[in-house]
């Protein structure tokens, strides 16, 4: 198996201050696979290789059932989208994001609604009679 990584060593960081804070890598929310990212932010793969080569982002390795995958950091991933592809970019793709999950939402709750509204039905008939 190749490693996409090559020349790409965790610990050759240095001294720098964007790198994670303390405790960011155990924060729900604030890592997210390379899958994840290109559903989310619409970038490829290979922009998420290109910024951990480059040293602005990083990165740890994982596999699930022998698949390898990258996390990143959401916040080091979103000032490296701002950087290289501009805010609106981000603005546009996290407002189309957010719009889909409320779109989910309302038509969950619709269905809800319509499952109640047929036993609010079903028990004023049986009152009436």
């Amino acid at each position: 198996m190749r490693r996409i990584f090559s020349g790409v060593r965790i610990g050759d960081e240095g001294d720098r201050s964007d790198m994670a804070e303390y405790g960011e890598w155990n924060r729900k929310g604030a890592v997210l696979s390379d899958v994840t990212a290109q559903k989310e932010y619409g970038v490829t793969r290979d922009f998420i290789v290109k910024g951990v080569q480059a040293g602005e982002l990083e990165f740890r390795e994982g596999a699930v059932w022998g698949n390898p995958y990258l996390r990143v950091l959401r916040s080091q991933l979103e000032r490296y989208i701002v950087a290289q592809l501009g805010s609106e970019y981000l603005v546009s793709k996290k407002c189309h994001n957010e719009l889909h999950v409320i779109h989910k939402k309302i038509v969950d709750i619709r269905k809800k609604l319509a499952v109640l509204e047929a036993r609010k039905a079903a028990l004023e008939c049986a009152i009436k009679t």
